[in-house]
């Protein structure tokens, strides 16, 4: 019994002793807990500052992905209708202003100023004739004078005789006919030479020039004009576009548009923003573009201009919100962002790309 009761203490001790070896697990326990109750408050914190951040890095400028490059284009018209007889430019070359596009066949238009000619050659003739006609030298008035003269010379001795009795009334009635008839050729030869010097008479248009060669000259000048159109060139430098619809032997009307000349130094984009995005922008704000053709090319711009109405206002069909199942849309308006600088890579009209602009004038 002793020796049981001896053994109890020591059995004990040791139940006590194996406790005590836990209790140091237990403390353990506690910073790791704490651990775990940070890293969860943390999170939210951490989620809550970085969604803080995010809003405030949104502040003071507004983006959109509603963007693309824009390029100003010049339709080409021919002046003169007429047949192709040559294509000087291929579709996407590259053309300075003045360089020849295409040819209309000028045989036409040279006749015309063949005959244009024909016509101041003719008039000039007209006109020396003219000069030189009895009816403008007054030949035909001075023999009307002396014809004058002569039947009344006749028609006083006439007159003498009849006073005497030695004449008869017949001869006397013709010698006053004859005067009669002297006075109006004398007038028919007047009329004739103020209707040449009017012919002759230089016109108000062209001082020193007689009208009808004018006239001439004038029509030949338009035949010049058009003969020279016969070539068509380019009014503006750029790449050529919608050349490949050229052909030889193509008829062509005149103002009808038959290629396009792109100005590929005049590049810019038009950003279509929400009317909502509009309340802080102004012209003249820094602008940031970048390109979904070129990653990591940046390029800096400003605000140009902010677009007069919406794109539905300027669209074929404007819309009719007059009705009554109408639903209030966000517009958009364009914007027009100038690029500074030149551009490393070549841009092309259409291509998209992402505008940001800060309103808060920052870059």
């Amino acid at each position: 019994m002793a020796e049981a009761d001896a053994a109890r203490p020591l059995e004990t001790t040791d139940q006590i002793a194996t406790t005590d070896e836990d209790f140091p697990a237990t403390e353990n326990r506690k910073p790791r807990s704490f651990g775990k109750l940070a890293l969860m408050l943390s999170l939210p914190i951490l989620l809550i500052g970085g969604a803080v951040f995010y809003w405030l890095s949104l502040q003071g400028k507004v983006s959109t992905d509603n963007a693309y490059v824009q390029q100003d284009k010049v339709s080409v018209s021919a002046e003169v209708g007429g047949k192709i007889v040559e294509v000087a430019v291929k579709d996407g070359q590259m053309v300075k202003a003045g360089q020849l596009l295409f040819r209309i066949d000028p045989e036409p238009f040279r006749l015309q100023v063949d005959q244009a000619n024909a016509q101041i050659a003719l008039a000039q003739s007209n006109i020396t004739a003219l000069e030189n006609s009895p009816d403008l030298s007054g030949t035909d008035i001075s023999a009307a004078r002396e014809d004058i003269g002569f039947a009344e010379a006749k028609l006083a001795r006439q007159q003498a005789l009849w006073k005497r009795g030695f004449t008869t009334k017949a001869d006397l009635e013709a010698a006053e006919h004859a005067v009669a008839q002297a006075r109006e050729s004398l007038r028919a030869a007047q009329a004739r030479q103020v209707e040449a010097r009017a012919k002759l008479a230089h016109g108000p248009q062209v001082p020193g020039e007689n009208p009808q060669i004018a006239a001439a000259k004038a029509q030949r000048g338009v035949a010049e004009l058009n003969l020279d159109r016969t070539e068509v060139r380019a009014p503006e430098s750029g790449r050529v576009a919608q050349a490949d619809r050229l052909q030889l032997g193509q008829m062509v009307l005149q103002g009808l548009p038959v290629l396009t000349i792109v100005e590929t130094a005049s590049s810019y984009v038009t950003a279509n923003y929400k009317e909502t995005d509009l309340a802080d922008m102004k012209v003249g704000q820094p602008a940031e573009i970048t390109f979904d053709a070129y990653p990591g090319l940046k390029l800096k711009g400003h605000v140009a201009f902010i677009g007069a109405g919406t794109g539905s206002e300027f669209s074929v069909l404007p819309a009719q919100n007059a009705t009554g199942n109408w639903v209030k849309v966000t517009q958009r308006v364009p914007v027009r962002i100038a690029i500074e600088g030149k551009t490393p890579r070549q841009l092309i009209a259409g291509q998209s790309a992402f505008v940001t602009v800060f309103t808060d004038g920052r870059k």
